[in-house]
């Protein structure tokens, strides 16, 4: 379950539905990561084709990545079963 969002309008989106500070052509890819964080138990189980899931080195606790479109990416830990500190970055 995501616990924590880093990014507030990535919070408003994913609570609502909507928001006017991403960009709508993400919105719909965003979203489906979304729903797949919030039933992950474990980050290994955003492992899925298209999502170039990896961790992120550097972070300590561990941080991971899956890819939304160009440089965006969404980026979360976890603590124990829930994502924490989920957030939406522009990536390399």
């Amino acid at each position: 379950m995501i616990k924590s969002f880093r990014h507030k309008a990535l919070s408003d989106l994913f609570q609502t539905g909507k928001t006017a500070k991403i960009d709508v052509k993400l919105v719909k890819r965003i979203l489906v990561r979304l729903d797949r964080l919030d039933i992950a138990e474990r980050p290994e189980d955003m492992n899925l084709p298209g999502f170039d899931f990896h961790s992120l080195r550097g972070f300590n606790p561990i941080r991971y990545t899956v890819h939304v479109n160009g440089p965006w990416c969404i980026t979360f830990a976890f603590d124990g079963t829930d994502a924490t500190q989920v957030d939406l970055e522009q990536y390399h």
